[in-house]
């Protein structure tokens, strides 16, 4: 065993300190900690490679088959099982191709977009989340084609997430019920935003806020909800004053919420 002669300073008697008594700084944890991500990594190329071999008719790129983020958002979503990931991936990217998600813009989603029904808003909320609106009142089902209201659903999703900052993974959703009335219900619509927000968009959504929300529409809730089966808990009903107070800042605060 090797041993350390030392003295003390004060006294002069000598010490003898064992070397395997020292502390000594092992890689064990920083071999621990690489463990998760060696394993993800591993769960990505094999999902990779399973859609390479079974679903090669599918684009690649951003947020195609081989796109790794995006594979890792879905796994994180199927609890890191390789075939419900690749099920569920399978569907959201072959369901991005036929909708057209790359080729929605400004311009072609912007006669549905002048309505004010929803918008992405210009600021982050308070805990840096993008912020996607929906003014209920001025969604009227009869008013535009469905398949508008849709594109425009999906553009603001894309823009919302875009906004992102980096380590931030989540939107907040906030639905103005200020104004709601039963020519402005639309089931068929609102099963829609969940549904893509469950299947294609998935844990992307942090919170919804059902803003000041009307007697009228808790009839409507009460039809929606067992449709959304774990959204219904991001729901949060709440008043404009919650949002002022607990969601923005004064400068931060969309336009709507400053009467």
């Amino acid at each position: 065993m090797a041993l350390i002669r030392t003295v003390y300073p004060t006294t002069s008697l000598p010490l003898t300190i064992s070397i395997s008594n020292l502390p000594v700084r092992s890689n064990m944890s920083l071999r621990c900690s690489n463990q998760p991500q060696l394993h993800s990594r591993k769960l990505v190329l094999a999902v990779k490679e399973k859609l390479e071999k079974e679903h090669h008719h599918l684009p690649v790129g951003p947020n195609g088959r081989d796109d790794e983020d995006m594979i890792l958002w879905f796994l994180k979503d199927r609890k890191f099982s390789v075939e419900d990931a690749v099920s569920k991936l399978t569907k959201a990217i072959k369901w991005r191709q036929d909708f057209g998600v790359s080729k929605l813009t400004e311009e072609n989603v912007r006669d549905v977009a002048q309505t004010g029904k929803s918008y992405v808003h210009n600021f982050l909320d308070v805990s840096d989340r993008p912020v996607l609106v929906v003014v209920a009142s001025k969604h009227v089902p009869d008013a535009q084609d469905p398949a508008d209201d849709e594109r425009l659903c999906v553009f603001l999703i894309e823009k919302a997430l875009s906004k992102l900052p980096t380590g931030k993974e989540k939107i907040l959703g906030i639905v103005d019920l200020r104004g709601f009335g039963t020519k402005n219900a639309d089931l068929k619509f609102l099963t829609f935003l969940f549904d893509v927000f469950y299947y294609y968009y998935p844990k992307r959504l942090s919170e919804v806020l059902f803003v000041d929300a009307p007697f009228v529409f808790q009839p409507i809730w009460q039809l929606v909800k067992p449709m959304l089966k774990s959204y219904a808990s991001m729901v949060k009903f709440c008043s404009a004053e919650t949002v002022r107070k607990e969601y923005f800042t004064n400068e931060t605060l969309p336009p709507s919420f400053r009467d």
